[in-house]
């Protein structure tokens, strides 16, 4: 029975979990109030404060960590990398500290792993699966202009996770599946699987693809400038338009899908055509990836949070239901997908890859 200590940071909460293989020993969500975060001046800094909260926790759980044979942090803002599980070394250390892509708190997972992991006889730290993840083909990232190349930023870790898990109940391959997987979460992203890599996806972060429950997804770029320059936002607030208040925040001014599901069936026209809306942008970005794969495609799979909502999940059905089966796998579970890597590693069943 092998022991695995997952670590998820978030802005202002940590999540951990202990798995003896599959089975959970500890799930835990540890929450850090804003008074203790804004101590700390940038994300780097909070390295101590939350390994000592994790440790802590781990002591109160009555979890001895000298049994443990690997410890997987979520994967931060690294360089652009294939999918797969890493072991941390220097290079992934020293590019999680200065934030080579951007500073998030994801990026203290792989740096609190080693920390635990070093101190462990036999126990190696990993990351798997982290946002940036990029395995565009080349045709995938030309647009219109050469400084404008398309950048591939979305949800690797349950994508790859749940395509694994589809391809392991049909008794097939991952690596011999061409797949369309969208994950319907606060942002969205649809990737196109081929033969085990994501060779096209929309950026879910910054603005492309179908909007969402906080993302304004692609909008046209004429009136994008036509804002920016109006001179009554900051850049800032126009980024907040794009990431975190676009969306549904900005057509209903909540982010909460199930709530303006509720809203449409007590009658209101608004929301519920808000909701068809994004909707019909998910089912046309399916459509795009059937035609990245030529048609030869095995299954589609619908994940995320808003997986589980029933009108969104009707209304992305009535336009892709012509394509084949859909397989619903709801929610996202990053910690037991975290931890499934770091098995498949440790087992010998996949092979781990160096930064």
């Amino acid at each position: 029975m092998l022991k695995v200590l997952v670590i998820n940071p978030g802005s202002t909460s940590t999540k951990i979990a202990v798995y003896e293989d599959s089975k959970v020993l500890l799930l835990k969500t540890l929450r850090h109030f804003s008074q203790e975060i804004d101590q700390f001046k940038n994300i780097p800094s909070q390295f101590e404060f939350r390994r000592e909260a994790i440790l802590k926790e781990l002591e109160t759980a009555d979890i001895d960590i000298n049994e443990l044979k690997g410890v997987i942090g979520r994967g931060g803002l690294v360089r652009p990398i294939e999918s797969g599980v890493y072991e941390v070394n220097d290079a992934l250390r020293t590019d999680l500290i200065n934030g080579i892509m951007g500073q998030h708190a994801s990026n203290l997972g792989g740096l609190i792993a080693h920390d635990i992991a070093k101190g462990i006889d036999g126990c190696r730290a990993f990351i798997a699966d982290p946002v940036v993840v990029d395995e565009l083909e080349e045709v995938a990232r030309i647009t219109g202009h050469p400084l404008m190349p398309r950048e591939s930023k979305f949800h690797a870790l349950n994508q790859k996770a749940v395509a694994r898990k589809f391809a392991a109940s049909i008794e097939q391959p991952y690596e011999a599946l061409n797949l369309i997987v969208a994950h319907l979460g606060g942002g969205i992203s649809v990737g196109a699987h081929r033969k085990g890599r994501i060779i096209d996806v929309n950026n879910a972060l910054d603005g492309f693809g179908p909007f969402a429950p906080e993302r304004a997804g692609t909008v046209p770029a004429g009136r994008l400038i036509d804002v920016c320059y109006s001179g009554k936002y900051t850049i800032e607030e126009v980024k907040a338009m794009i990431t975190g208040k676009g969306g549904l925040v900005a057509h209903l001014g909540t982010n909460q899908a199930h709530i303006v599901a509720e809203w449409a069936n007590a009658g209101n026209e608004k929301a519920r055509l808000i909701l068809y809306a994004m909707a019909y942008q998910v089912a046309k970005a399916v459509g795009a990836q059937w035609a990245v794969l030529k048609g030869e495609v095995d299954g589609i799979i619908l994940t995320g949070g808003m997986a589980q909502n029933k009108m969104v999940v009707g209304f992305i059905r009535e336009h892709i239901n012509c394509f084949g089966k859909i397989t619903i796998y709801p929610g996202e579970d990053e910690m037991e997908a975290l931890n499934m890597n770091a098995l498949e590693v440790l087992k010998g069943e996949r092979t781990c890859k160096i930064y």
